[in-house]
C-alpha cells in the first residue's frame, strides 16, 4: 500500500504510547493513594517511571515525523496551533475555580474564620521575600523566553540556545525556592480553607512550572541538534505559549493571594 497522501494532513501510525500513558496515570494515582495511607512509596515510583518512559518516547516519535519525516505540514500545524490555543483556555478555567473558592471565602469570611481574613491564628507570609523575588524571576524568565523566541525566528543559533539554557535556570531556581517556601511555611494545607485554597493553588501552578521547564529543556535539547528553523519552530513556540500562561497565572496568584490575600 503506498505511503504518499493526497491531502495536507497527518493520519498517526498505531501508537502504544496512549495505552502505556493511561496505564503509567492510573498506577501513579493508585500509588498516591497508597503512599498516603500507607506511607510506601513504591507503587509511586514505579507509575512515575513508566509515565516518564512513555513520555521520552512519545515525544521522539514526534520529532520524528515532523523534524525528519515531514509530516507536519502547515496544515497540521495550524491544527496544532489551535489545540494548544483550546488546551491553555481549559488550563485557565482550571485556575479561576482555585481563584473563586480563595475570593468566596476571603471576600466574606464566615464566623468559623474569626470573621477575618487570614482567618484567626494564621500568620501569611511576607509578599515582599521570597514570593516577590520568585515574581522577579518569573518575570525574567518571560523576557529570556521571548529573546530566545525572537532568535530562533532570525536563525540566530547561538542566542537561541542561550536564552532557551537562562530561562530553564530560572524555572528551576522559581521551583526551588518554592519549595524551600514550603518547608519553612507556618501553616499547612490542613490550616483551614485559608491553608487549603493556598497550597491548592500555589501547588498546582508550581506543577506547571515543573512541566514547562521539562517542556522547555526539551526544546533546549532540540535546539542542540539544530531542529528548529526560522518557519518550523512549533514545539518551541508551544512551550513559549505555555510558559508566558504559567508567567500570567503567577502574577495573579502573587497579587490575590500573597499581597491582597495576606
Amino acid at each position: 500500500m503506498s505511503k504518499h497522501a493526497n491531502h495536507p494532513f497527518h493520519l498517526v501510525d498505531q501508537s502504544p504510547w496512549p495505552l502505556t500513558g493511561a496505564i503509567g496515570a492510573m498506577i501513579t494515582m493508585t500509588g498516591m493513594i497508597k503512599w498516603f495511607h500507607q506511607y510506601n512509596n513504591q507503587l509511586l515510583l514505579m507509575g512515575i517511571t513508566i509515565m516518564m518512559v512513555t513520555t521520552i518516547q512519545w515525544w521522539r516519535d514526534i520529532v520524528r515525523e515532523s523534524t525528519y519525516q515531514g509530516l507536519h505540514t502547515k496544515m497540521v500545524m495550524k491544527g496544532m496551533r489551535w489545540g494548544m490555543i483550546l488546551f491553555i483556555i481549559s488550563e485557565v478555567f482550571f485556575f479561576i475555580s482555585f481563584f473563586w473558592a480563595f475570593f468566596h471565602s476571603s471576600l466574606s469570611p464566615t464566623i468559623d474564620l474569626g470573621s477575618l481574613w487570614p482567618p484567626m491564628g494564621i500568620n501569611p507570609f511576607n509578599p515582599l521575600q521570597v514570593p516577590l523575588l520568585n515574581t522577579a524571576i518569573l518575570l525574567a524568565s518571560g523576557i529570556t523566553i521571548t529573546w530566545a523566541h525572537h532568535s530562533i525566528m532570525e536563525n540566530n543559533y547561538n542566542q537561541g540556545l542561550q536564552g532557551l539554557f537562562i530561562t530553564v535556570m530560572l524555572g528551576m531556581y522559581f521551583t526551588i525556592l518554592q519549595g524551600y517556601e514550603y518547608i519553612e511555611a507556618p501553616f499547612t494545607i490542613a490550616d483551614s480553607v485559608y491553608g487549603s485554597t493556598f497550597f491548592v493553588a500555589t501547588g498546582f501552578h508550581g506543577l506547571h512550572v515543573i512541566i514547562g521547564s521539562t517542556f522547555l529543556l526539551t526544546c533546549l535539547m532540540r535546539q542542540l541538534k539544530m531542529h528548529f528553523s526560522s518557519n518550523h519552530h512549533f514545539g518551541f513556540e508551544a512551550a513559549a505559549w505555555y510558559w508566558h500562561f504559567v508567567d500570567v497565572v503567577w502574577l495573579f496568584l502573587y497579587i490575590s493571594i500573597y499581597w491582597w490575600g495576606s
